[in-house]
């Protein structure tokens, strides 16, 4: 019944593009978070819908969509410069086969980021393209988060829909994406229009948020619990009674804690000396190779340059209690360990013109959301009121998203790509209608334009 169903919904938005094009982009943008394919088998798992959707997305575009309001914006030059770059230290990568296995999804990512924007032309598409991508990520969080009530969790075994440890569904990165989204969630419940507001959308909103909160607890991924710290903090500007906000999340910790898991608290103990967790170790002492190789490599050494270290770390065990202490000090080696952080991910495979590039492309999208919000948040008019909370949460999925990339080697996750790209959207689509109007040299017949997909 799965199968069939994911088959008959996908068929489904297939068939309904041939009406509204649009609907091809909104179905790339579900296939890509979700993989359904990867949760099917029979003849979905063998048909590559990915391609199909991403084909018809561009096709439907070129062909059939209006493009009167498209803009192209800086930011998306900065894409096409990160893409065509990234596609050149490829072809000189020091691993190559590896390397041409990662440009095989990575170009997609960003040439959909690209072309995103072009197609949010209206307010309804801006949301539609957001309300996907919630329910998409939603949909994995509700399984996580009834496997993790069900005790079904733990670092490295909570499956959701998909058995990989691959992409979204890798622990880390879900924990990573299910607080980022969290923002979202809430603005589609306050002034989203494509579902009614009231009660049930807020109860929605709710559980769908304590589903996400349940992810890095199943999952027990330390960097889950730092992009949960953060969010609180960030909220903090837009709560009305501070003190009561950070009075109740006190409160609900001291409540939940009895309640986590031994083994959770005993990994979160561990953030605060990672001299003694191998792990975080390597992770130190890769950074620390990475920055001696862009000595000599300045421009990267095209993805997965990883392959090529080898490190030593010493690992530091102190055992008893009170003035009966004892330290023990080892030495431990290891060889081809991966970044596991975005901003040495960057560096080491695409050298610092790559790192600046993505540098700026992130700090560009803090910058330009924050002018939203500080420009629309004075207007009180109607149709004027969703801008900058809109701009507010896409901020603030951003900066949960850059803070855990502090410590995961999600450069160019796809998911976060989508975010740049209605961010890019929005941007563009607030400019064009909040632009001075210039009188026609000739007088037309007015004509009553309406937003549709």
């Amino acid at each position: 019944m799965l199968n069939l169903a994911l088959t008959g919904f996908i068929g489904a938005l297939f068939a309904a593009g041939l009406r509204r094009p649009f609907l091809w982009v909104l179905a790339y943008a579900y296939i890509d978070i979700l993989v359904p394919q990867k949760i099917a088998w029979g003849f979905l798992a063998v048909l590559p819908v990915s391609l199909m959707a991403f084909v018809l997305a561009f096709a439907g575009w070129a062909m059939i969509d209006a493009k009167r309001d498209s803009r192209f914006t800086f930011r998306q030059g900065l894409i096409v410069l990160l893409l065509v770059y990234c596609g050149l230290t490829t072809m000189t990568a020091d691993f190559p086969e590896p390397a041409a296995e990662k440009w095989a999804w990575v170009w997609k990512a960003l040439l959909f980021a690209l072309f995103l924007p072009l197609t949010l032309r209206t307010r309804l598409r801006i949301e539609a393209a957001a309300l996907v991508m919630v329910l998409s990520v939603g949909a994995i969080l509700i399984s996580g988060g009834v496997k993790t009530l069900a005790g079904g969790g733990g670092y490295g075994t909570l499956r959701t829909l998909v058995a990989e440890n691959s992409g979204i569904y890798e622990g880390s990165t879900l924990s990573t994406v299910a607080i980022a989204i969290i923002p979202l969630i809430w603005w589609l419940a306050r002034h989203g229009t494509i579902f009614p507001r009231g009660k049930l959308a807020t109860l929605f909103a709710a559980a769908l948020t304590f589903a996400a909160v349940l992810i890095p607890i199943g999952t027990q991924t330390r960097t889950g619990l730092l992009c949960l710290a953060l969010l609180g903090v960030l909220a903090l500007r837009n709560v009305k009674r501070r003190l009561l906000f950070i009075g109740g999340a006190v409160v609900l910790a001291v409540i939940a804690v009895p309640f986590l898991p031994d083994s959770y608290t005993k990994r979160m103990s561990t953030i605060e000396n990672h001299k003694s967790d191998q792990s975080a170790s390597v992770r130190v002492a890769v950074w620390n190779w990475t920055l001696d190789y862009v000595k000599d490599n300045p421009f990267g050494g095209g993805f997965d340059a990883y392959r090529g270290n080898r490190v030593k770390v010493e690992l530091t065990e102190t055992t008893g209690t009170g003035n009966n202490t004892s330290t023990e000090v080892t030495d431990a080696f290891d060889q081809g360990r991966a970044y596991h952080s975005s901003y040495f991910e960057m560096l080491g495979e695409q050298g610092w013109p790559g790192l600046i590039l993505w540098l700026w492309i992130q700090l560009l999208g803090l910058w330009q959301m924050e002018r939203i919000r500080m420009k629309w948040s004075k207007r009180t008019g109607a149709g004027q009121t969703w801008q900058a909370p809109l701009a507010d949460a896409l901020q603030q999925v951003q900066m949960v998203y850059l803070a855990g990339s502090l410590f995961l080697g999600i450069a160019f996750q796809p998911f976060i790509f989508m975010v740049i790209g209605v961010q890019c959207g929005l941007w563009s689509y607030l400019r064009r209608i909040d632009a001075p109007q210039r009188l026609p040299l000739h007088r037309e017949p007015s004509v009553l334009r309406t937003s549709t997909l």
